[in-house]
């Protein structure tokens, strides 16, 4: 079973200890996303889950979110202008979208559910709740599904494609996992991979590509199902793959077993030596502006 499918109860359980897999230093030529720029995550690395930043580079680590003692905050993904982040919390004793400015920690509810992701113009959000897929609108609050109400029972992972038209997601059957394409304004889901539990796509920023996760490794592949990659063939697990801005990298999370510990690594999106970004607790869930 695939990190994403971890129910949030389970994913906020996880332990602290210090992930001990090495990772040798990037070479010169395979230096991208070392620059300017900010990656968001969750971590526990201060006890209970919090939004947290870092530059690619690993300096400027810092908490951005805070909470109460047994609340929990995951799942962070920056909006298109870089002003503010979406993420799902805990707070008040029910499982919500939130949204706070990117420098925190003022935060405000938007509704029910989870794994919320923005929309390029940042004027909607996708989301999951009840295991569907829901389109909301940021001014008016009106929100609709997007996918069948009927035969589609494990929706997850929505990511919504740069130029506005689909949202990739991820769907479980009892035989499987697989990933799909949706049509943001509605219709038949289109298949594109079904193969190693694949889940957890994301865009490259062009739009020509999607990273993904398998059981244990994360993956690349073109949306409509060709050009499949392997891009990480290290021990331990790897998952949440997501590109940098230019495309060159991706940001992910390895742990030693499915149950972690996590750390954040940055590979080469076209593979290579991985680069260790950090130590300590665990962290997951990395969106990089």
């Amino acid at each position: 079973m695939n990190g994403r499918w971890i129910s949030i109860a389970a994913a906020l359980a996880l332990g602290v200890a210090v992930l001990t897999i090495d990772a040798r230093g990037a070479s010169p030529e395979n230096s991208s996303g070392q620059g300017p720029g900010q990656i968001i995550f969750s971590s526990n690395r201060a006890g209970p889950w919090r939004i947290w930043s870092i530059r690619p580079d690993g300096s400027a680590l810092r908490q951005l979110s805070q909470a109460g003692a047994d609340e929990q905050d995951v799942d962070p993904v920056f909006s298109p202008d870089g002003k503010s982040i979406l993420f799902t919390s805990t707070r008040g004793g029910k499982t919500g979208v939130w949204r706070m400015p990117a420098d925190g920690p003022a935060a405000q509810r938007i509704c029910d559910g989870d794994q919320a992701e923005w929309s390029p113009d940042g004027r909607q959000i996708v989301f999951r709740s009840g295991g569907q897929l829901f389109v909301r609108e940021m001014a008016s609050g009106h929100q609709r599904a997007i996918t069948p109400q009927q035969g589609w029972p494990h929706c997850s992972g929505p990511a919504w494609s740069p130029d506005g038209r689909f949202v990739a997601m991820a769907c479980r059957w009892d035989a499987g996992n697989a990933l799909f394409l949706t049509p943001a304004a509605g219709g038949p889901p289109l298949r594109v991979y079904d193969k190693k539990g694949a889940c957890e796509p994301h865009w490259s920023p062009d739009g020509k590509r999607l990273v993904y996760e398998t059981e244990t490794h994360i993956c690349t592949i073109d949306p409509d199902g060709k050009k499949n990659r392997i891009i990480t063939f290290f021990g331990g697990v790897q998952r949440y793959g997501r590109f940098s801005p230019d495309g060159k990298s991706i940001v992910f999370c390895q742990g030693e077993s499915e149950h972690g510990p996590w750390e954040l690594y940055v590979v080469p999106s076209s593979g290579g030596t991985p680069r260790k970004l950090t130590d300590g607790g665990s962290d997951m869930n990395p969106d990089w502006r």
